[in-house]
């Protein structure tokens, strides 16, 4: 349920709100890839997050930039 929640949510923001979002997330997403590296954090789950996350902002700027 929590994650319709969150799909509904993303699906309501604005194209420029969504391509600020997804700036954030690949910034994220190499704090946490450089924190692996360096052996700081164990957090394969977060990243794997992230990137699906990402991947879903992109798919919903992509259906925008069409017009659905």
């Amino acid at each position: 349920m929590k994650a319709t929640e969150h799909l509904k949510k993303i699906r309501d923001l604005s194209a420029e709100e969504l391509k600020t979002q997804a700036a954030e997330m690949n910034e994220q997403m190499f704090r946490l890839r450089f924190q692996m590296a360096m052996g700081q954090t164990e957090s394969l789950r977060k990243l794997r997050e992230v990137r699906r996350d990402r991947a879903r902002v992109e798919t919903i700027l992509r259906e925008k930039a069409k017009g659905k």
